[in-house]
């Protein structure tokens, strides 16, 4: 099967990318971002402001009207930017009312990605995951990416795409994450990292000097069972160059590591609910607050 029959394939029947948009710098980069992402896809774009309604009190002046025309002015500048950007790509805005992570959950059940601004910490520290993204994340299904201004630069080559990360859980069933990475990755024409981290069972941990041979057994044995599970999505997007990396230890810090170079990391989500309800899980937490690149999140059973 060719890269464009696996695209179709996965694709599902969904064809539009969301952006959230505040007229904050981060929600105006997430445009820019969900714009180039649009065009990739050959899909619509559709801008989406969110008044939260009903107004705090602690903003008494700020009634409907006004907070009517905040959501124009947000939506005309970020549209302007994208067109100036992409003046052949159909645009759609809409503003709606509501609390904002509901609304864009409820938005982004009808596309085939939800982009979301966030603010930066640094180089080093990542994302600030504000209560709206992460609330907006456990919420929905639809994979969500977080971009940041340093995302968008400038000068930018729009047709040059660096290396994309995913990580793998071989423990697991990846398919929607796997689906998504290699996707992402045929479209842009770019290479794909495929990184699974592991630990040595219980049972060797407990001893303090364990044998270096079982260690490394150990070690060829992950790396085949990631071979394996790659295989398949190898043979459906030929054109994809594929690397894969087995590492010891925490699967967040390699993430976080290996982001400092790509442009975009892979992670995904469980849909499990705990008691205390839906939560982000401590590997895409990491990234999220760690990465160094825009990070797609794709929610799975």
């Amino acid at each position: 099967m060719g890269d464009k029959a696996a695209r179709r394939e996965v694709r599902g029947m969904k064809h539009l990318v969301t952006v959230g948009v505040d007229g904050s710098p981060e929600s105006r980069a997430a445009a820019v971002w969900g714009a180039k992402e649009a065009s990739l896809r050959e899909v619509p774009l559709r801008l989406v402001h969110v008044i939260d309604w009903p107004i705090s009190p602690a903003v008494p002046r700020l009634d409907c009207d006004t907070a009517g025309r905040w959501a124009d002015e947000a939506l005309a500048a970020a549209l302007e930017d994208v067109r100036r950007r992409h003046p052949h790509l159909e645009i759609t805005t809409r503003y709606l009312s509501g609390r904002p992570a509901a609304a864009l959950a409820v938005e982004a059940a009808g596309a085939d990605l939800l982009v979301l601004g966030s603010r930066s910490l640094g180089s080093l520290l990542g994302f600030l995951v504000g209560t709206v993204g992460t609330a907006t994340l456990v919420a929905t299904e639809t994979p969500v990416t977080l971009v940041r201004v340093a995302d968008v630069p400038e000068d930018a080559d729009p047709n040059r795409y660096g290396e994309m990360i995913v990580g793998v859980d071989i423990h697991e069933a990846p398919d929607k994450v796997l689906a998504f990475a290699f996707e992402e990755a045929a479209r842009r024409s770019c290479a794909l990292r495929a990184i699974h981290s592991w630990k040595l069972p219980r049972a060797y941990r407990s001893f303090p000097n364990v044998d270096p041979d079982n260690e490394r057994e150990a070690g060829r044995s992950v790396a085949k069972m990631l071979d394996e599970l790659l295989e398949p999505w190898r043979r459906k997007f030929p054109s994809v160059n594929v690397d894969q990396v087995a590492l010891m230890g925490p699967a967040g810090p390699h993430l976080v590591q290996a982001s400092a170079d790509a442009d975009l990391v892979v992670v995904g989500r469980h849909l499990r609910r705990s008691p205390l309800g839906a939560h982000l899980g401590p590997v895409a937490h990491a990234v999220l607050h760690h990465a160094a690149a825009p990070v797609a999140v794709v929610a799975h059973s």
